[in-house]
């Protein structure tokens, strides 16, 4: 049976909802940032909280996922993995990331670049005790993350092995290849779709003073 071939190229989306003007921004972008997803989570849309995460290897190879946002305040974003997993290791060696949320429906991409280090083990510890016991147990089950592993099968006895080690009435330890990361930004792009392709894109830069400036940039 022969199935139509889709046309990527012909497929395209007018953007009207609306635009960004400098005057409409706050000074403080994690503050602006708030305002985007809070409005996000009031449209109903699905993870609001999910980003993808840029990460460059030593040898200079990018690789790229979606991780969710578990934390925010004026220090920037936290979110939380295996650091034996690819972007773990990454991050060691190089200490810098970019994040992009894409909310789709209401138009907006949020796009950041900073530096990543790891949070306390404190910190760490309080997300984990928040976690349910199912994903406590999930952070135990991959000690590589990313490695290569012999079937499906071996996940789920992994599993099983360690609901039987930490039973669910018990206390599940945090685990010490696993923890948080918080990211610094220095560079935010609030970006609008705008109809004909003229995008809103304005961006905050953290000067050598620490002050935030803003420039719009072209689309």
């Amino acid at each position: 049976m022969n199935r139509e071939e889709t046309d990527i190229a012909a497929l395209r989306q007018n953007y009207t909802r609306g635009g960004i003007d400098r005057e409409d921004l706050l000074p403080d972008p994690i503050a602006q940032f708030r305002i985007w997803m809070e409005e996000s989570v009031a449209a109903g849309l699905l993870e609001p909280n999910a980003m993808s995460l840029a990460t460059v290897s030593a040898d200079g190879l990018p690789s790229i996922r979606t991780v969710l946002l578990k934390g925010l305040d004026e220090r920037g974003f936290r979110f939380f993995t295996n650091y034996r997993s690819q972007k773990g290791r990454d991050l060691a060696e190089t200490g810098s990331a970019a994040v992009s949320f894409l909310w789709k429906e209401l138009e907006r991409q949020v796009n950041i670049q900073g530096r990543v280090r790891k949070i306390s083990r404190e910190e760490s510890e309080l997300y984990f005790r928040s976690r349910p016991y199912a994903s406590q147990i999930g952070a135990w089950v991959s000690e590589v993350q990313s490695g290569e592993i012999p079937s499906r099968c071996y996940l789920e006895e992994r599993e099983d092995l360690l609901r039987t080690q930490f039973p669910e009435d018990s206390v599940v330890p945090l685990p010490e290849f696993w923890g948080g990361y918080l990211l610094e930004p220095v560079s935010l792009e609030f970006w609008q779709g705008r109809e004909s392709r003229l995008h809103d894109r304005l961006r905050y830069q953290k000067a050598s003073d620490g002050l935030w400036k803003v420039a719009r940039l072209s689309s």
